[in-house]
């Protein structure tokens, strides 16, 4: 059957496979129990950069086994940026296969199931957990199909394209009592913690303002940006899903797709998953404590139609207390924490401060001990078996970027917005509301 005819087909079955469906989590956990050998089965969507660096990380892991992988592209290069053909849906089997049959208890394998429609590797129930790797206008549906038929989920960060989605999405893991992990690793990262607790125990005293530097946008095409045939082996509709169906440019597909909002919103929102996600574990805004406004300033857009999100950016919020943050590409990449008593800054290897005791391993940062996770990946396999939540729950990681999506809305309606963070609204403003909560799907796809 072509992996046309088989969306297709499930496009025409019931409404249990256009949308997630809620079921007892009594009922749907019976079905992902551990293997006897009490190995997670595990199965991947999305086998593009960050797919197969999953993979690679899964596979060396001696504690579950990737028995399904997913992708509409069989083999590809990442549009030059690998090797040939290493990427894709028959790279990843192969991979997959190459790796447990050479090992010790090989004649236990049974292979790797490739599939091209992601229903089907969610329906197996065999599989524990599924992997979400793919673009961001992917992320939502594809969770949510995998929680509906009972499976714990690993998502990328963003972890949704859409506030909408988030919303959702958070909503349904609670309903299930899933396990759900954010792919915001630096909450894994010792590095990351130990700034998080000098902010979280007042050792700078007063904050009274955040630095938040993320990468600047695309100033060029990268690659190709002419308008070429679909590549021989991809199902470029399907990859398009719920977005709009583009004419297929190599220079907004592999890897290329954050810098067009139909499948991305640039570096802020590919970033901010990151780095504001720290901001939030530091200053205890997990939970509740939102910004109360947000403000888009200095947006520069590129002078090219490929790409449509800004190549400089700031987005200014207030926290109680007067708290002041800048997200922006105009910082260094990281996190510094200014406050009354000095600073801090963290990015990946690195951590500084203004007095250098604090950053020390033996320097007590006080009572406060955040969540230590030493494996983000770990973490998942471990919270599937405890049924304990991960480091990165699915609302702690809508809440990180929610900045990042009224950012956004700030940006296009040219004004300052004012948030209610208890019942997530853009307040006083209808148009900017109805703007950031609008699910603007193509053809039979759906949120519902």
């Amino acid at each position: 059957m072509s992996p046309k005819n088989t969306r297709r087909r499930f496009l025409q079955n019931s409404a249990v496979l256009a949308a997630p469906t809620i079921i007892p989590s009594g009922l749907v956990r019976a079905a992902g129990n551990a293997a006897p050998s009490n190995r997670l089965s595990i199965g991947i969507v999305g086998l593009g950069g960050m797919g197969s660096g999953h993979l690679k990380g899964f596979l060396n892991k001696d504690d579950c086994r990737v028995v399904a992988v997913c992708d509409v592209h069989d083999a590809h290069n990442q549009n030059g940026r690998r090797k040939p053909m290493d990427k894709g849906r028959l790279p990843a089997k192969a991979a997959v296969e190459t790796h447990y049959g050479s090992a010790a208890d090989s004649g236990k394998f049974r292979g790797c199931d490739a599939y091209t429609d992601y229903r089907e590797l969610c329906s197996r129930k065999d599989i524990d957990g599924v992997v979400v790797a793919t673009p961001d206008h992917w992320h939502a549906l594809i969770a949510l199909e995998a929680l509906g038929n009972g499976k714990d989920v690993y998502c990328e960060k963003p972890i949704v394209h859409l506030f909408a989605e988030g919303q959702v999405l958070y909503k349904t893991v609670a309903e299930q009592k899933a396990i759900f992990q954010v792919g915001s690793q630096q909450r894994s990262d010792l590095r990351f913690r130990r700034a998080a607790e000098i902010v979280r125990n007042g050792i700078l005293g007063k904050i009274q303002r955040v630095e938040i530097g993320l990468p600047g946008g695309k100033t060029k095409p990268e690659g190709d940006s002419s308008l070429t045939k679909v590549p021989e082996g991809l199902d470029y509709d399907f990859w398009c899903g719920p977005s709009k169906a583009l004419p297929f440019n190599g220079a907004r597909h592999h890897w290329s797709w954050r810098w067009n909002t139909n499948f991305g919103a640039g570096q802020l929102m590919d970033w901010i998953g990151h780095h504001n996600d720290i901001n939030n574990w530091a200053l205890d805004l997990d939970k509740e404590g939102g910004p109360l406004t947000v403000e888009a300033v200095g947006w520069k857009m590129p002078d090219f139609d490929l790409y449509d999100t800004p190549i400089d950016y700031e987005v200014k919020c207030t926290y109680k207390g007067g708290i002041k943050t800048s997200i922006s590409n105009r910082y260094p990449n990281g996190i510094k924490w200014i406050g009354e008593n000095g600073w801090v800054f963290v990015s990946r290897g690195k951590l500084e401060a203004s007095n250098k005791e604090w950053i020390i391993e033996k320097f007590d940062r006080g009572p406060i001990k955040l969540y230590e996770s030493k494996d983000h990946k770990s973490n998942w396999l471990d919270g599937i078996r405890t049924r304990t939540e991960c480091i990165a729950p699915a609302r702690v990681g809508h809440r990180s970027i929610t900045p990042g999506h009224i950012g956004w809305v700030s940006y296009r309606t040219g004004r300052k917005l004012k948030w209610d963070d208890a019942t997530e609204s853009i307040v006083n403003d209808d148009t900017a509301d109805k703007m950031l909560k609008a699910v603007d799907y193509r053809g039979d796809w759906n949120l519902a």
